[in-house]
């Protein structure tokens, strides 16, 4: 468990939420607001969160859409605690399981309306964090298609995988979706205006048949290059970002 002199306190939502986070490790930033922000749950709907980390994706979530019943999936026990930790503290209820997509928890081995996913995507090889709990969160050890098989397995008919990935993920997540997974929109993340899209936003239906959609990109900082500190955020992901809006009228 991290000591709490190892944890920061951070803002979420200008304020609206409050995450413990390890200040050396894995640290959420804009992705989990970006995957809760696109996943379409309405309220009194069941979510599962894969890989949920300190929590922030659910919990972003769960302040926005109010009703849901949480639950998350951590391989790594210190955060799970931490999500658990941050769930009270935020006055949100979010079930947390400890385990791995290989082997569920009998407690999730059933249907959900949304399964929610930030899976690491950085690609093994190279030089890894010196320390195991950030290199496991971010570098790639589970096959992309495994973690699509998962959420396939437990969403009800006609349920929503909603994942946030590397756009060079793309055509693996793609090809593993078949056949039971459809109905795709894709939704790239443009760091800024004429830049090319590293991230993207996905969501496919679980016997879905609707035509495969790319959408309009998401630019997420104004101006052609960072201005001094400042985060320069468009309106439109200041919005979601800071206000925790959706991105509904991007994926209709």
């Amino acid at each position: 468990m991290f000591a709490e002199d190892q944890l920061s306190d951070d803002k979420f939502l200008c304020g609206r939420l409050r995450l413990l986070q390890p200040l050396k490790g894995y640290r959420a930033a804009t992705d989990p607001v970006l995957l809760a922000a696109a996943c379409p749950a309405e309220p009194g709907e069941s979510v599962l969160d894969l890989g949920c980390g300190a929590g922030a994706a659910a919990l972003c979530l769960g302040w926005r859409v109010p009703g849901l019943a949480l639950a998350g999936l951590e391989l790594q026990p210190d955060y799970a605690e931490l999500a658990r930790r941050n769930a009270g503290r935020n006055g949100l209820a979010l079930a947390v399981h400890e385990g791995d997509l290989a082997r569920m928890p009998a407690a999730l081995r059933r249907d959900f309306d949304h399964v929610i996913a930030n899976p690491p995507y950085y690609p093994p090889g190279g030089s890894p964090s010196p320390r195991q709990d950030r290199a496991r969160a971010m570098r790639v050890e589970t096959p992309l298609a495994d973690w699509v098989a998962a959420a396939t397995r437990r969403l009800r008919p006609g349920g929503w995988l909603t994942l946030i990935c590397g756009a060079d993920g793309l055509p693996e997540v793609l090809a593993a979706m078949a056949p039971k997974l459809g109905s795709a929109s894709v939704l790239p993340l443009a760091a800024r205006q004429g830049r090319p899209a590293l991230r993207i936003l996905l969501r496919a239906r679980k016997g879905g048949r609707a035509a495969f959609r790319l959408l309009a990109p998401l630019v997420v900082h104004a101006g052609p290059a960072h201005d001094g500190d400042r985060e320069s955020y468009t309106a439109e992901a200041n919005a979601v970002l800071r206000e925790g809006a959706d991105l509904a009228a991007y994926f209709r």
